[in-house]
């Protein structure tokens, strides 16, 4: 994975990452406040030799000095020290549960001696410190008593006494809430690498570019109104979803400039993608730029074309296709321009081989004779093969990809389908893509001067091609029929 990629696993997951974040922190904070505070108070020693003398008599006094604080240290946890401590303090303890609260420590080469005392009040944690020091006095004293003169060559001094600690020692709330924040990070961050690495949706460009390097026509963007008003001529006409469509039309002719045929599939991998409502708007862009337009409803097995154009299902498709009606007198127009409508008619029992049979290759080369493109809306690839027999008798396919509908071995499926059968993939639309996020299908405003009127144009680098204006737009396609029509013998 590049830079790039966990950025995107980042923008992606930034709830989830922020949500564990967030628990760590108030796990952090209710083990501090769940824990009984303890308080720790510290007292010093001093050891010193009891002669006197030479300058080396003194230097090796004072080594003498330092080797016996370590034995001095060990001492303090002793019962010999501890339970005079208990019994002057009246604890309920014994001296093995006594020790577990003290701790003695030396500075190196020095001959100080640290004795750590920690309890859950300030004071006791002081008493206790206190008593262990003068407790450790009194037993080295004894203990290092000679028989020969009655004296301990050592002898330790509090100099430090204990004080009652203000603040507790022990929990350490802000390293413990310190710790809660990288933990919750940490695992948050796994936890958005394991599901982007288990996740296998497509959501966006990268995505797609992990199994092709088809060209992206476009991105529709979801559109919550669009569900109830799918059509182009429903919505606004500088609004994204419009914009949208027109790219989709602009870069589909120039993808589809050097081919012969003029008869274009679309079709996706799984229902639910919105091929329909693609094939459907597309038509409708390519009539409004002037082009005489048929659209074919070939989804012989779930048709909704007529369904979304108010349109008559029961004569059209297949009733050219068995010779019953002429497709001429089953074309209906719609709309105020050059837009023809073959709807898909009874639904047949065996509509793979309908679709395959040299009549329906006829009818598509009849119908590129009369209009100047033909847009045909197939069934999904992968749970039928009308789609994949069709794709033999056009010109090109255009693969809608429904962002979060479908995921990616699915679409390898539908472009192994397609190169299996030596289809022409002229591109990919991304469709229902989210208006927001690293997945989101980014809009810019180019505001033309002295009218003070801003137009919203794609500025996705998904079709490597900058949107323009509708007028700029209706241009290319003016270039684009003019060099097709070049090409015609």
């Amino acid at each position: 994975m590049e830079l790039t990629d966990y950025l995107r696993v980042l923008r992606r997951n930034w709830i989830l990452i922020t949500a564990c974040t967030v628990l760590g922190i108030l796990a952090a904070g209710v083990f501090s406040l769940s824990v009984t505070p303890t308080y720790t108070s510290q007292t010093r020693l001093f050891a010193a030799t009891q002669n006197s003398g030479s300058v080396a008599e003194l230097q090796q006094g004072n080594t003498f000095t330092q080797a016996r604080v370590q034995s001095y240290a060990e001492t303090a946890g002793t019962p010999i020290v501890l339970q005079p401590v208990i019994e002057s303090l009246g604890l309920e303890m014994t001296p093995v549960e006594l020790a577990q609260n003290i701790e003695a420590s030396t500075d190196v080469n020095t001959v100080l001696l640290t004795i750590s005392a920690s309890d859950p009040s300030p004071v006791r944690a002081a008493a206790i410190a206190q008593a262990v020091a003068e407790s450790l006095v009194d037993i080295i004293e004894d203990l290092e008593t000679t028989a020969a003169d009655g004296n301990s060559p050592v002898k330790l001094s509090v100099v430090t006494p204990a004080t009652a600690p203000l603040v507790p020692a022990a929990p350490n709330t802000r390293l413990n809430l310190a710790l809660g924040l990288l933990v919750g990070m940490i695992i948050g961050l796994a936890s958005a690498l394991l599901r982007t690495t288990l996740d296998t949706s497509l959501r966006g460009e990268a995505d797609l570019r992990r199994l092709t390097d088809a060209p992206i026509l476009g991105g529709i963007s979801l559109d919550n109104d669009a569900t109830k008003k799918p059509l182009l001529t429903q919505a606004p006409a500088q609004s994204p979803r419009a914009e949208s469509f027109r790219q989709i039309r602009t870069n589909l002719q120039f993808s589809h400039v050097s081919h012969d045929s003029k008869a274009v599939l679309v079709t996706s991998s799984l229902p639910g993608e919105g091929k329909s409502t693609t094939a459907i708007n597309l038509a409708i862009a390519m009539a409004q730029s002037g082009q005489s337009v048929a659209l074919i409803d070939a989804d012989l097995r779930r048709p909704r074309i007529d369904e979304y154009l108010g349109l008559e299902r029961n004569a059209g498709l297949t009733t050219a296709l068995i010779g019953r009606a002429d497709v001429r007198d089953l074309m209906q127009p719609w709309g105020e321009h050059e837009l023809y409508i073959l709807t898909s008619g009874q639904i047949p029992p065996n509509p793979s081989e309908l679709l395959g049979s040299k009549t329906m290759k006829n009818l598509i080369a009849g119908l590129e004779s009369t209009f100047d493109a033909v847009i045909i809306d197939a069934p999904p690839l992968l749970p039928v093969t009308d789609a994949a027999v069709l794709a033999q008798q056009v010109g090109g396919v255009v693969l809608v990809v429904g962002s979060s509908r479908v995921r990616l071995p699915d679409v390898q499926k539908s472009l192994n389908s397609l190169a299996m059968v030596d289809a022409d993939l002229l591109g990919v639309v991304m469709n229902l893509l989210p208006t927001k996020g690293p997945d989101a299908y980014a809009y810019s405003y180019y505001t033309h001067e002295g009218s003070g009127t801003k137009v919203k144009l794609p500025s996705t680098g998904a079709a490597h091609m900058k949107g323009a204006r509708n007028s700029r737009s209706d241009a290319f396609d003016d270039e684009v029929l003019r060099v097709r029509s070049s090409q015609r013998p």
